[in-house]
């Protein structure tokens, strides 16, 4: 299990937090990483909205929307990074920064898009 001090587990929570900033304001400064996220938002929201088809995209919580963005980026676009890797950092993500019941959300929704898009 990785540590709060991995610098891979920090870089994750920094990019969530600049996503879940940025949805309040769009004119805020993004790192490099984050601003790739945000460039593809038109992908990686709409590949959300098939793997959470209970909840629209405007209807999920913003730091869940962030995890999930992040999560969905890693996957489908960046790649490298083992699939339960990614998906076992965003649910925790979910457990330590979301409510009760994201990591249930964050987990459904990845292992659908699993499925959906054929990534095992």
């Amino acid at each position: 299990m990785k540590t709060a001090q991995d610098p891979r587990h920090k870089r994750r929570v920094k990019i969530i937090r600049e996503l879940f900033s940025w949805e309040f304001n769009k004119k805020g400064k993004l790192s490099e990483d984050s601003q790739t996220i945000v460039s593809h938002l038109t992908q990686i929201d709409k590949l959300i909205g098939k793997s959470a088809p209970d909840r629209p995209v405007s209807q999920i919580n913003r730091i869940d929307l962030a995890i999930l963005r992040l999560a969905v980026f890693e996957l489908i676009i960046k790649k490298g990074t083992p699939l339960k890797v990614v998906i076992d950092e965003a649910v925790e993500l979910a457990k330590k920064y979301g409510s009760d019941s994201s990591s249930k959300l964050v987990n459904g929704a990845l292992g659908k898009l699993v499925t959906y898009a054929k990534l095992n």
